[in-house]
């Protein structure tokens, strides 16, 4: 099965903090593979800003040894490389002032889709989005994309919103989380919404409990200042857990349009009930290399590099029916995985030696995204009535030919879909603020009780409290696999 490439109409795309990380590892190499793909038309424009003094070719230099690093694979066509570097510019800019800015506005091109993406940290998101308007670079084909975190809490998003409405109407904003670009992810809702098999189960009274596991092997070499400000809480959990969670609980669109998915998503965050103190359960690493707090340079940190909770959504299709989310680094693997654990059959016809046997769906976002459905069976050979539970494994690289081996990068799709117009896949102002207001009094619960972090090896799944919030409950935690 081959993929189809849609093409796009021409752009220019500015990428304020070009000479950053995220955007040599990620945004530039995103843009050269969906080039060689054959998306793009000829006359597309891709202009790197920052305060760094590079000319031209200085630059392209950069991005060609970035794309050599990050775009390994289409880097070996020197002439795909060349002919996209010939499309990529430069201007030396200065956020907080009017330097360069007129040198960008003669680089632009009249009467076409202009995208800004803010590469930067969120300081700066106000001023370049003022800067914007103020230097008249602003059409009605213009877009502006925002990385998180966006915002610190309620309070901050509310404020960043509000900036941000000031120049540019909410259409017009993209509030990237580069986990909805994932395959897999999207694959949530084919599988839900697409399949009449899962559709009538996919409530409390035939789901038992949601597992939804983001588990990092790495730590956090390279962001010790944001991250101790942070934690798992802010980084992970009110933002990329919690965008599975709505798209896991969310009930059918009406149809698939941005606001009528983002509206659904909406209704999930302000259903959460309010979680319960022995619902929460926060780690630090340490052990097998240097701890957390060796690592931050702060050896009283109560910042928390793991968090698990319990979660209800009070509607009518999830009431009674637990959500439990855990995220952390030093794990003992890299893993991403949805699991709805079904209840168990009424009635066993099979007597107490059978034992208990319940499906399970296991959705893989990474490493190795696919979809697994265990069902019970009976074990072969002689001997009476012996069941054993089995996998229904679909591996996406393998279902989909091997041309599907390699799938497009969370950012390739992510910026076509500002290039297009589509913000399905993008949270909207609303979303956010009702993402932290769930969270904040998480966070403030905690600070006012002085909990501290359970220390937990790198290495493992995670401090022993977190076993013992699925114990009491009868139940336990799915394996973390690579």
């Amino acid at each position: 099965m081959v993929s189809r490439v849609i093409p796009v109409d021409p752009f220019d795309l500015v990428i304020f903090g070009s000479t950053g990380d995220l955007a040599q590892r990620k945004i530039l190499p995103a843009l050269f593979r969906r080039f060689c793909a054959g998306q793009w038309p000829e006359d597309v424009q891709i202009i790197g800003a920052a305060r760094a003094v590079y000319g031209r070719d200085a630059f392209r230099d950069m991005v060609a040894e970035s794309l050599r690093t990050h775009a390994a694979k289409q880097c070996r066509d020197t002439d795909a490389l060349n002919s996209f570097l010939q499309r990529v510019d430069y201007v030396p800019l200065d956020a907080l002032s009017d330097e360069g800015w007129d040198h960008l506005a003669a680089k632009l091109t009249v009467d076409r889709v202009r995208a800004f993406y803010f590469s930067v940290g969120p300081r700066l998101f106000g001023p370049l989005a003022e800067s914007i308007q103020s230097h008249k670079l602003a059409t009605d084909q213009t877009r502006i994309v925002v990385e998180k975190p966006f915002g610190h809490d309620l309070e901050s998003a509310r404020t960043l919103n509000a900036t941000l409405a000031k120049h540019f109407s909410e259409g017009q904003i993209y509030r990237i989380d580069h986990y909805l670009g994932k395959e897999t992810v999207q694959n949530l809702m084919a599988v839900r919404f697409g399949n009449m098999l899962f559709e009538p189960l996919w409530n409390s009274q035939y789901v038992d409990h949601i597992q939804i596991t983001v588990a990092e092997s790495v730590g956090i070499d390279g962001r010790e200042e944001y991250y101790d400000r942070a934690g798992a809480m802010r980084d992970m959990m009110q933002n990329h857990l919690m965008q599975l969670l709505c798209l896991i609980a969310m009930e059918p669109p009406a149809k698939f349009d941005p606001d009528a998915v983002r509206d659904e998503k909406l209704k999930v965050i302000r259903a959460l009930d309010s979680v319960e103190p022995h619902h929460i359960v926060r780690g630090q690493f340490e052990g097998d290399g240097p701890s957390y707090r060796e690592v931050v340079g702060n050896p009283r940190s109560t910042t928390e590099s793991y968090v698990a909770l319990k979660a209800h959504v009070s509607n009518w299709r999830w009431a009674g029916t637990p959500f439990y989310l855990r995220t952390g680094k030093r794990l003992v693997a890299r893993s991403s995985v949805i699991n709805v654990m079904f209840k168990d059959a009424p009635h066993s016809i099979f007597g107490e030696d059978a034992g208990r046997h319940a499906n399970v769906l296991s959705i893989r976002l990474q490493p190795n995204e696919g979809i697994t459905l265990k069902v019970t069976i009976k074990e072969p050979g002689p001997g009476g009535m012996r069941l054993v539970d089995v996998p229904l494994d679909m591996s996406f690289a393998e279902a989909l030919g091997p041309e599907n081996q390699d799938p497009p990068d969370a950012y390739e799709r992510l910026v076509m879909d500002v290039i297009r117009g589509n913000q399905t896949l993008f949270m909207r102002g609303d979303e956010v603020e009702a993402a932290w207001a769930w969270t904040d009094p998480i966070i403030a619960g905690w600070q006012a009780r002085g909990d501290v972090p359970k220390p937990y090896e790198s290495g493992s799944t995670g401090p022993g409290d977190a076993e013992l919030l699925m114990k009491r409950d009868g139940r336990r935690w799915q394996g973390i696999n690579p």
